[in-house]
């Protein structure tokens, strides 16, 4: 079992990933195996770091002998993704939206589908617009067929949408706990659906 975390932010260590590795944590725990991917360093080497359609279908030409290369080989083999993303102006960060537009070759293989995934969002204020910032993140899974996971039950709750934080993330024990949950939950899907995945 292979869980891999995507961060959305230009910070490496800041409030989306240290949620993020609070996630991971618990995914090892568990026994799978875990990367995090930081999508500023992925898209640091690209002379242009978004997507401009260049082929169709898309021959993932952006993603050879570079590190963002690296980052797709690393989704080919993933069994669930935490996505996680400061919320700007209510939505994701660019740097994960340039990220997740160059992905398309994986559309076209089929690697992302049956794929298990959750997101993580983090926010200046407690209500500064993480569940829409979720909702966008869910839309980049969707389109890629991926299983997206939120709540759970009532007992086991890690957000309806997924795992929401105020900065800074490492005092805000609410959104810690609802990501450690969301983590257990991709996993435990990801084991239930493995036979789903095209490997």
């Amino acid at each position: 079992m292979f869980i891999l975390g995507i961060n959305g932010s230009p910070n490496k260590d800041g409030n989306t990933a240290y949620l993020l590795q609070e996630g991971l944590a618990v995914a090892r725990e568990l026994g799978a195996e875990t990367q995090l991917i930081h999508v500023s360093e992925a898209l640091a080497g690209l002379e242009v770091p978004f997507c401009e359609n260049c082929s169709s279908p898309c021959e993932g030409s952006c993603g050879e002998e570079n590190k963002f290369g690296a980052a797709l080989d690393l989704l080919r083999t993933a069994d669930g993704l935490i996505v996680g993303s400061p919320v700007y102006f209510g939505t994701i960060s660019g740097q994960l939206k340039a990220f997740w537009d160059q992905t398309r070759v994986l559309r076209g293989e089929k690697a992302l589908l049956n794929v298990v995934g959750g997101g993580v969002t983090v926010a200046a204020a407690r209500f500064g617009g993480q569940e829409a910032a979720l909702k966008a993140i869910h839309d980049l899974m969707l389109v890629q067929g991926m299983i997206v996971v939120g709540d759970g039950h009532r007992d086991y709750d890690c957000g309806h949408q997924g795992a929401c934080a105020q900065r800074p993330s490492r005092q805000d024990a609410n959104g810690i706990n609802r990501t450690r949950i969301l983590a257990r939950r991709i996993v435990e899907v990801a084991e239930a659906t493995r036979g789903l995945r095209f490997r």
